[in-house]
């Protein structure tokens, strides 16, 4: 097992672990509690994920100043990478625009960062995300890991890896309703499927320009705007990505009227511009978090 910690001064702008993995952002980790998404924090928990075959474990110790990982890996450089705890949260909250509402959810959350999840991950979570609470997304996602994905083995605990391609491309829509999935039960094979025999991978968006890469992802079965968007802010690296889900179709109604074009992409492109372009998905996932709790 390898172990190892890292300051929380070099995370500049402080580390929410807690609003970080729980904000709706990713549903590839869980909480050793078994209470994830539940609202609840549990600041002595450790949160663990599994990518590519590597058990990753992590957890806040506020009174020694550290984030403290276990893995079967040196993972370093991956805890580092996943958390996006090289990204300047005081320079991002500095350089947002003057906006009262982003302002609000700023300071009521700071320390929440963006994720860096798995693509292929990413993507089924949020094919499985429509029209479900996160609590529900959170037990599809799991559910999936526990029958599909291997079983590995840390410390006396056995964790699931979530499947890949070939191996969810296994299951029968059938299998997937009987698990949960509804509807989504189709769109997760035939996803799957595309992937495992090499139709498409979501990484070829990665380096895209962001609206091209918008587009290649909709290419998948049940990835419309919305879907595609999530998968490339918190899996792909654009940053400048604003889902327009119920909680920001809400905040377009409510603060930022000018900005509804009537079409996703344009009122996309104007509430982007908005929340300061470059980093608008961080202004976009603080707005999410801050109207959904009502914190």
């Amino acid at each position: 097992m390898e172990t190892g910690t890292i300051p929380l001064e070099e995370c500049v702008g402080g580390l929410d672990l807690y609003r970080t993995l729980e904000s709706g952002q990713s549903y590839l980790w869980r909480r050793s509690d078994g209470e994830m998404y539940s609202d609840s924090p549990a600041p002595d928990a450790w949160y663990s994920t599994v990518v590519d075959g590597e058990v990753v474990r992590a957890r806040l110790d506020e009174g020694a100043g550290v984030l403290e990982w276990a893995s079967t890996t040196d993972a370093d450089a991956l805890v580092r990478e996943l958390l996006c705890l090289e990204d300047d949260l005081e320079e991002i909250v500095a350089n947002a625009p003057d906006d009262p509402l982003l302002e609000d959810a700023y300071e009521a959350h700071r320390g929440m960062r963006l994720v860096d999840d798995p693509a292929f991950g990413c993507l089924i979570s949020f094919i499985c995300s429509t029209q479900m609470r996160v609590s529900r997304i959170h037990t599809m996602v799991s559910t999936l890991a526990r029958e599909y994905g291997t079983p590995i083995e840390f410390d006396g605990e056995t964790y699931s890896a979530f499947p890949t391609p070939e191996e969810l491309a296994t299951a029968t829509e059938a299998q997937l309703r009987d698990l949960g999935l509804g509807y989504r039960a189709p769109y997760v094979v035939r996803t799957a499927e595309m992937v495992a025999g090499g139709e498409a991978h979501p990484e070829d968006a990665r380096d895209l320009e962001y609206e091209a890469a918008r587009d290649f992802l909709t290419r998948f079965v049940g990835v419309g705007d919305k879907v595609a968007d999530c998968v490339l802010l918190f899996s792909l690296g654009f940053d400048e990505a604003v889902p327009l889900d119920t909680w920001l179709k809400s905040a377009v109604e409510e603060y930022y009227p000018d900005c509804d074009k009537g079409s996703y992409a344009a009122t996309s492109r104007a509430i982007r511009e908005r929340l300061g372009g470059e980093y608008a998905g961080y202004a976009q996932t603080y707005i999410f978090h801050h109207l959904r709790t009502g914190d």
